[in-house]
């Protein structure tokens, strides 16, 4: 996978300086010790929990070409000394692998609500436009129609080049990507080039990690400070994004009131939402399954971001009724008979309160929502998160992921904003049935804040556990008691 570089070649990409054989060669580069081998460069990062120079030695009896280090090591082998690995990783593995994304269009999307959902719909509608394409983020990683595991919304810069080279590769054309504010912190995607970066929203998230908002906020403008953009879009009706797009000086697009795209006139149909497309090119009308305003909003920003990565608005109209739902994004889990189930992402106080907005625009009855907070994250939104989810009619407060934490003490934290009829269970699984056996058809139940994922995590390990199954077993339950109760004596599915 691309050409091989001198130690030489990447020593005067970063400034750094080469101990031992500088045309020592190097086809590859990981940060992980366990995937070092001959011709490859093991770069020590000095992480949260583990110095990656510790893991020299195992990397050297490996048979790795060479290190990357912020100090010389006592090994007898190949050594690029620099000033800090973790800020030169993503250069490197970008010379290593011929600066993939010079050849690859990336359509990078960061905020802190709707990256999965859009990176997903950009993909679809440039590979519905004609486009080979390819996907990096938190559901799944594509290259083509090959589908890769992800382990997490952006991955080590290593992992990033090395995945985009394979895009290259494949003559991917256009590669829709999350970036996350740790990515962007952490020098995940440093040495790529965007073709088009958008940004979706700001809300309160991950505090445990950046410490403030302000902070929380910097991490998000890198994206559009420190890299080279080809367009940018901006979400106008997010007031960080307004003020993103009055600091971005190169060519972009604004979305939402008042900016180059806008969607106007939105009304429910039974295919999902119709509307009118206000675009620098036209007026178009156009429908797409999709719920909720946050929704239109992202496939805002998606048809814009196409548009910035070359695909034509008119095409785009024609296949927005094509784009397939995204999993555990407002997916509708239920069937024609039963109260309409909702499994969704929503983990954050606006996420939340989006999700149950659009809930309650649903509901010819009760709106009743299920959630919890994640565990060893971020305090701070939990009594946020209760607030926001408390225009439900009933609450039922759950555990998310509880990672160390006592669930029953992130329940007492949520607790404290909730305003709203509300019961707790800390098991999930019974949360979700009782929350669904008390529904009626008419009502909706939103299971916020796992979405797509298929384990929960307790006590340091992950059971399997998934929203969705865990919905459909509780409806085939709802069902057996509704007939229970019935005159009619009308039988289910």
């Amino acid at each position: 996978m691309g050409s091989s570089k001198s130690l030489a070649d990447l020593a005067k990409a970063v400034k750094g300086s080469v101990i031992g054989f500088s045309e020592t060669r190097v086809h590859d580069i990981t940060h992980d010790s366990r995937q070092a081998g001959p011709g490859t460069l093991f770069v020590a990062i000095s992480g949260a929990e583990f110095d990656g120079h510790n893991f020299v030695d195992q990397a050297a009896r490996a048979g790795t070409a060479a290190v990357c280090v912020e100090r010389r090591v006592s090994a007898d082998i190949n050594q690029l000394v620099v000033g800090n690995t973790r800020e030169v990783l993503g250069k490197l593995a970008a010379e290593v692998h011929d600066n993939p994304s010079e050849s690859v269009d990336v359509i990078g999307v960061t905020g802190t609500n709707g990256k999965t959902t859009v990176t997903h719909y950009i993909e679809s509608l440039l590979g519905l436009s004609g486009f080979s394409t390819g996907l990096i983020g938190t559901i799944a990683t594509r290259i083509g129609n090959e589908s890769l595991s992800s382990v997490r919304t952006t991955p080590e810069a290593s992992d990033f080049q090395r995945l985009l080279a394979r895009m290259r590769d494949a003559r991917v054309a256009k590669a829709a990507v999350e970036v996350s504010s740790h990515a962007l912190d952490l020098h995940r995607v440093d040495g790529t080039r965007f073709a088009v970066a958008a940004f979706t929203n700001l809300s309160q998230d991950h505090l445990d990690f950046h410490g403030s908002m302000d902070e929380y906020r910097s991490a998000k403008a890198r994206l559009f400070r420190d890299f080279e953009i080809g367009t940018a879009v901006f979400n106008v009706d997010d007031e960080t994004g307004r003020e993103f797009a009055a600091d971005f000086s190169g060519e972009k697009f604004t979305v939402g009131e008042g900016g180059d795209f806008q969607i106007v006139d939105v009304e429910s149909v039974p295919a999902g939402t119709g509307f009118q497309l206000l675009t620098p090119d036209g007026v178009f009308e156009g429908s797409a399954a999709v719920h909720g305003r946050f929704n239109v909003s992202n496939l805002l920003v998606a048809i814009a971001g196409s548009v910035a990565a070359g695909a034509k608005v008119g095409g785009l109209i024609r296949h927005l009724g094509d784009i397939g739902p995204v999993p555990g994004r407002f997916e509708i889990v239920s069937r024609e008979g039963e109260p309409t189930v909702v499994v969704d992402y929503a983990h954050t106080p606006d996420g939340i309160g989006m999700a149950v907005a659009t809930g309650r625009a649903m509901a010819a009855g009760k709106l009743i929502a299920v959630f919890g907070a994640g565990g060893d994250r971020d305090r701070a939104k939990r009594a946020l998160m209760g607030g926001a989810a408390s225009s439900a009619d009933v609450l039922v407060v759950t555990s998310d992921n509880p990672r160390s934490e006592d669930p029953d003490r992130i329940i007492d934290d949520v607790m404290e904003g909730v305003t709203t009829g509300s019961t707790r269970q800390s098991d999930r699984k019974k949360a979700i049935t009782e929350a669904i056996r008390m529904a009626e058809p008419g009502d909706v139940v939103l299971i916020l804040g796992k979405g797509h994922e298929t384990g929960q995590e307790i006590a340091g390990e992950v059971l399997p556990f998934d929203d969705k199954e865990i919905a459909r077993e509780s409806l085939n339950l709802w069902w057996k008691s509704t007939n229970y109760r019935s005159d009619s004596g009308s039988m289910g599915p």
